[in-house]
């Protein structure tokens, strides 16, 4: 029982951790192009310069 005093607020941190990734990747827009990703990974085109 004494281990839940450790689990339970490591379990709570690790979840806001992953929850403010989650706003932090939608505040920078990187879920904007869903459909640009789905025609890219099907191009038979290889890019020899992708962009930096």
């Amino acid at each position: 029982m004494e281990m839940l005093t450790y689990l339970i607020p490591i379990s709570l941190f690790l979840g806001g951790l992953g929850l403010a990734a989650f706003f932090w990747a939608m505040k920078t827009h990187q879920f904007d192009d869903p459909e640009g990703d789905k025609h890219r990974i099907l191009s038979t085109d290889w890019d020899d310069k992708p962009k930096p």
